[in-house]
Order: structure tokens, then C-alpha cells, then sequence
């Protein structure tokens, strides 16, 4: 049995046990006052059904590999041979490949493999369409018979196991109902505590991460001093070699320039716009009014990266080339553009239009938010609309709207596709916004593509750029918390 199928029966006998169970406490009942409620009683019945018989099936399936592996490896001969010793997990692989391809071999034919060598097996399993790789040996077919029957005796048991697991834990529960069970207590202490594993493992999942990026990026630092890496101003990795004493230079500055400054053009055009748009729809607009223009808005949110980045290399940029050519030639004459193509200009500009949606609805949000008490009390006064916005609502929601665009920072600081092509790959550092500069992001994408090796500081580099973006960003976020706890205090 499958374990979709697993799971799924272990499901329906839960589902059935709780039914069984919101009937039986009925039964019990016969008009006196159950502790808890039926329905509680049959979530009981289906806890205990289910919750056992799942986590034992996980367990299986994370522990079982490790059983099997070694029983393959129990008929491995002592000396696999050089070429298998010097790849480890080179010959488990091979016998995974061979019971994979034994596997589609007609169960009556299949009692002959035990027989065969690898020269006869061969042919056979390329004729179903498993390559079989030239270090393939002999000892092979013994181990991958072994670990196909240990992994159906496996599947079985397992499936023996945990079906049986939900069965006795559903007559368990069945037969616990009394009127004074508790069974709202247990049903709420089991969500209780699933909550706080699913919280760990979102929690965990992020320190994972963080640890993969460190250790990696302590590598790398063992190559490269972390001074040259964070102070130095020239981003040339590809003259480095592993093994070799060539030492590339591994600049952040111009990196971290660009991914700012393209950040920074972003800002300055998507946060006038989407806060006098969120200001509109909030204050101004009509309930008819809002509800065209908002979905509007978000419809930017929606268009994927990868198209902004073809309308700023076919459109803006272009544009804005032959745009600065015309103006050029206005002034003096000469028509040669002053903005590149790829520019940072042209980066930002598109990346604000991208921005606009997360600004103005985030911020949207929270004026929204701002106590009509608030709005009537200024009115009250004899204050304008526009003098309410500005003293009254504005500063009321100060700490959230300055939330929403630190996020949206984090945001355009992460943003990959449009920057590759709007400005380009070149790592320069300059303040001129007319000229090509490229971002962290772009570096970690090339640095691990194409044929490299994961040892060498060319690729070990990425994960310190990672490392220092996500300091960046968590900096930023931090910060947004701070300025949300702090103003919420004054207005609360």
C-alpha cells in the first residue's frame, strides 16, 4: 500500500471513529450533562485515531532508509574496489539504480536476475530504460535483491503497523467515553500543542537556514579574510582557483552600493505615488470609487518580476536612452545619450512601478485602521480634510505606514529578475544613476550556476553575500518592529 493510501485509510478510520464516538456520548448521555459536548468527544475519538498512527508513519519513513542501507551495505564484499572507495556513495546509488530497474522486471522473469551477472542484467534493464553505468559490478544484483525485499518487508510492516495503531486507538477512545471524560481538555491541550510544533518548526526552519548560510560562509571566510570582504571595493572572484594561491578580490562595497542605490531610486518613485494613492482611496474616494481603483492597484502586485525586467529592457530603457540623446542634442548639439540602456535609473523606475501595489495597499491598511474618533474629533474642531490627513490621521498611522515601507524595502532589496535586466551584471561603484551597477542578488544567482566547484571561494562566496543580505534585511525588519511597538504605545 501506497502511503497516500495509508494515510488516507488511516483518515476515513478516524473520520469513522469520530462519528462512532458523537453517537456513542449521545448514548451515554441520556439527558444527563456530559462534561463536554459530543462533538468534542468524536474530535477525541479522532485524535486518538489518527495522531499516533501519523506519527508513527513519519517515523518510519524517516528511520526506515537507514535500516535498509544497512542491509544493502551487510552484502557489500570488504573492498568494493578504487573506483567505488574513492566516491562515497557512489556503489549505494548504483544498487538503488539496479533495484529501481529490477523492480520493472515481470515478477515471474525476475527469480532468474539472482543468477545473473551484471553483463547479462545489463541489457536487460537499457531494454526497459534504466541506463546501467559502466562501474556497475556483480556484488551488486545480491545487494539490490536484498534491499528490494527489505523495503517491501518494510512497507508491509509499516503498513500493518500503523493501520493497526489507528484501529486500537480508535476502540481506545471509543471506550473511554463517560460522562465526566474531559475530552474537550485533551482535544484543546492536542492543539495546544500542535500549534507550538508547527511555530517551531517555521521558527527552526528559519535558524536552519541561517546555520546553512554560516557555515558555508565561514568556508569561505577561511579563504578570503572577512576584512577584504566587507571593506573591499573591487568585485573580481573569477581569477580565484581552489587549491591555488590566486587570491580574486571579493568586494562587498560595490555590491551593497548598487543593491542600495537601485533600492533607493525604487523608493523615491514608488512611495510618493502609492502613498497619495493609498491617501485617496482612504480619505477621499468613494466606497464605488475604492473598490475600482484598489483592485487596480494590485493588479501590479500580480505581474511576474520576469515581466517588468522585459518591459525595462524592450521599453524604459531604451526610452530613456534615446530620450537623454534628444535632450543632449537640445543643449549641445550633440545627440549622444548620457543614460545607458541598463541603468540604475532604469532599474529603480521599473522596480517602483512594481512597489506602488505593496506601498499603497499596506498603507491603505493602515490608515484605514486609524480610529474614526479620531477623524470626527478634528472634524469636530473645525479642521479641513486635508488639515485632518496631515495633524490627525498621518500621524496616527505614522509607525505602521513606516512599517509597510521598510518591508517594501526588504522587498526591492531582494528583487533579482528586473535588476539582470534593467542594470545589468556589471559590479561598478559609481554615483552616477545613468550608468550600469549590479546588486548582491545577482551575484549569489551567477556565482552558483554553470559548472563550479562547490569548495572554491567563487561559489562558497555566494553564502557570504547571502549571510550579508539577510542581515541587511532582518536589520530592517527589526527596525520596523521598533518604530511600530514604539509609536503604538503613544497612541494606544
Amino acid at each position: 500500500m501506497t502511503t497516500s493510501m495509508i494515510v488516507l485509510t488511516v483518515l476515513v478510520l478516524a473520520i469513522v471513529a469520530g462519528f462512532v464516538a458523537v453517537h456513542r456520548a449521545r448514548a451515554v448521555a441520556k439527558g444527563e450533562h456530559l462534561h463536554s459536548r459530543p462533538i468534542y468527544h468524536g474530535a477525541y475519538a479522532f485524535t486518538w485515531a489518527a495522531l499516533p498512527s501519523i506519527l508513527a508513519l513519519v517515523a518510519w519513513i524517516i528511520v526506515s532508509p537507514f535500516v535498509i542501507d544497512g542491509v544493502v551495505r551487510s552484502n557489500f564484499p570488504e573492498d568494493v574496489g578504487p573506483q567505488l572507495n574513492a566516491f562515497p556513495g557512489l556503489a549505494e546509488s548504483i544498487v538503488d539504480s539496479l533495484a529501481r530497474g529490477i523492480r520493472l522486471i515481470p515478477e515471474h522473469e525476475r527469480g532468474a536476475v539472482a543468477d545473473m551477472g551484471i553483463a547479462e542484467l545489463g541489457p536487460i534493464l537499457q531494454a526497459r530504460g534504466v541506463p546501467v553505468v559502466t562501474a556497475a559490478q556483480d556484488f551488486m544484483i545480491p545487494a539490490a535483491l536484498a534491499q528490494i525485499q527489505a523495503e517491501d518487508t518494510s512497507r508491509l510492516a509499516m503498513t500493518v503497523v500503523v493501520i493497526a495503531l489507528a484501529v486500537a486507538g480508535a476502540a481506545f477512545a471509543i471506550s473511554r467515553i463517560r460522562l465526566r471524560l474531559r475530552a474537550r481538555d485533551t482535544v484543546e491541550r492536542v492543539t495546544r500543542a500542535l500549534l507550538i510544533v508547527a511555530s517551531s518548526i517555521a521558527i527552526l526552519t528559519t535558524v536552519g537556514i541561517v546555520f546553512s548560510m554560516l557555515f558555508e560562509a565561514m568556508q569561505f571566510f577561511s579563504f578570503v579574510p572577512i576584512t577584504d570582504f566587507l571593506f573591499g571595493t573591487v568585485w573580481e572572484p573569477r581569477f580565484a582557483a581552489a587549491g591555488t594561491s590566486a587570491a580574486g578580490q571579493f568586494g562587498l562595497v560595490p555590491l551593497l552600493a548598487g543593491t542600495l542605490y537601485i533600492a533607493l531610486v525604487a523608493m523615491c518613485f514608488a512611495v510618493p505615488i502609492g502613498l497619495f494613492a493609498a491617501i485617496y482611496m482612504a480619505e477621499y474616494a468613494s466606497p464605488r470609487a475604492r473598490g475600482v481603483v484598489k483592485p487596480l492597484l494590485e493588479v501590479l502586485a500580480g505581474i511576474p518580476t520576469i515581466v517588468y525586467g522585459f518591459f525595462a529592457l524592450i521599453t524604459v530603457g531604451p526610452f530613456l536612452r534615446d530620450l537623454s540623446g534628444q535632450l543632449n542634442g537640445l543643449l549641445t548639439g550633440s545627440y549622444s545619450s548620457f543614460i545607458q540602456a541598463q541603468s540604475v535609473l532604469t532599474a529603480g523606475l521599473v522596480m517602483g512601478v512594481m512597489l506602488i501595489p505593496f506601498v499603497s495597499s499596506l498603507s491603505d491598511d493602515v490608515i484605514t485602521a486609524v480610529p474614526r474618533s479620531l477623524r470626527d474629533g478634528s472634524l469636530g474642531l473645525g479642521a479641513t480634510r486635508s488639515e485632518t490627513v496631515r495633524k490627525v490621521i498621518l500621524p496616527a498611522a505614522l509607525p505602521g505606514i513606516v512599517s509597510a515601507l521598510l518591508l517594501t524595502m526588504s522587498r526591492a532589496i531582494g528583487e533579482t529578475m528586473i535588476v539582470v535586466l534593467a542594470a545589468g551584471i556589471a559590479a561598478n561603484l559609481t554615483i552616477n544613476p545613468f550608468e550600469a551597477m549590479t546588486t548582491v542578488t545577482i551575484k549569489i544567482v551567477s556565482q552558483l550556476t554553470g559548472d563550479i566547484d562547490f569548495t572554491s571561494p567563487q561559489s562558497l562566496v555566494a553564502f557570504a553575500l547571502g549571510l550579508s543580505l539577510f542581515v541587511i534585511t532582518l536589520g530592517l525588519n527589526v527596525f520596523a518592529l521598533y518604530i511600530v511597538r514604539k509609536y503604538r504605545e503613544q497612541y494606544e
